[in-house]
C-alpha cells in the first residue's frame, strides 16, 4: 500500500491513485482513499457496505445523515439536535451503526467534508472500516448520490430539515426501503437486506 506524501511525492495519474488506493494525510489526518475498500463492495454483492452523506437544509443551518447500502440500498436517516460538525455526525452515524448488526459493519464511504473529522472515533467505537472518496467525485459514492435524491421527494431542497423528528425520518426510511425497486428485480431494500 502507497502513502500518499504531499506535491510532488509519485509521478502516478489520478487514476492510479484512485485505483491503488494510497493511505492520504490532509485535515482530516490520515485516512484510506476509496480505492482501498475491498473489491466485494464494489460488486454489491455482499451487504455491510454503507455510503454516507448529509442532506443540508435551508442556510446551512440544519442537515440530516443518510447511509445507504450498497448491495440492497437499504436506508437509514439520523437528525441532529443542533449543530451537525464532526461531533454531532459522529454521534448520529452511531446512533445509526446501532441499529445495525455488528457482524454486517464491514464498510462506510463517505466524502471528505469536515464533519468526518472524527472518522477514527468512529471506526473504532463502531468496528467499521472507513474508506473517504477523493474531492469533488460524487460519482465514487453512486448508491448515497442517487439516494438522496429519493429522500429529497420527502425533504424538499431549501427545507429547514430541523423540523423533521426522529419518527418522522423513520417514516421516511419505511416508504423508502419498502418501495420496489427495478434495480433489485422489484423486490423492496428491507427484503433484500434481510435476505442478505
Amino acid at each position: 500500500m502507497s502513502t500518499f506524501t504531499g506535491v510532488g511525492a509519485a509521478a502516478s495519474t489520478a487514476a492510479d491513485r484512485v485505483r491503488n488506493g494510497p493511505t492520504k494525510v490532509g485535515p482530516l489526518g490520515a485516512f484510506n482513499l476509496i480505492g482501498l475498500r475491498p473489491t466485494v463492495a464494489d460488486g454489491r454483492s455482499e451487504v455491510g457496505h454503507f455510503e454516507g452523506d448529509l442532506i443540508v437544509g435551508s442556510f446551512n443551518r440544519s442537515a440530516i445523515v443518510t447511509v445507504f447500502d450498497r448491495a440492497s440500498r437499504k436506508l437509514w436517516l439520523a437528525d441532529f439536535a443542533e449543530d451537525h460538525g464532526a461531533d454531532a455526525t459522529l454521534a448520529a452515524l452511531a446512533e445509526i451503526l446501532e441499529r445495525i448488526p455488528p457482524e454486517l459493519r464491514r464498510t462506510l464511504a463517505w466524502d471528505q467534508g469536515r464533519e468526518m473529522a472524527r472518522h477514527h472515533d468512529l471506526a473504532e467505537l463502531c468496528g467499521i472500516d472507513i474508506y473517504l472518496a477523493e474531492p469533488h467525485s460524487p460519482w465514487q459514492r453512486p448508491t448515497n448520490e442517487n439516494g438522496n435524491g429519493l429522500i429529497r421527494r420527502y425533504v424538499g431542497k431549501g427545507t429547514d430539515l430541523g423540523r423533521f423528528s426522529p419518527e418522522d425520518l423513520r417514516v421516511i426510511e419505511t416508504r423508502i426501503n419498502t418501495m420496489p425497486r427495478r434495480v433489485l428485480g422489484w423486490a423492496n431494500a428491507a427484503e433484500v437486506f434481510a435476505a442478505g
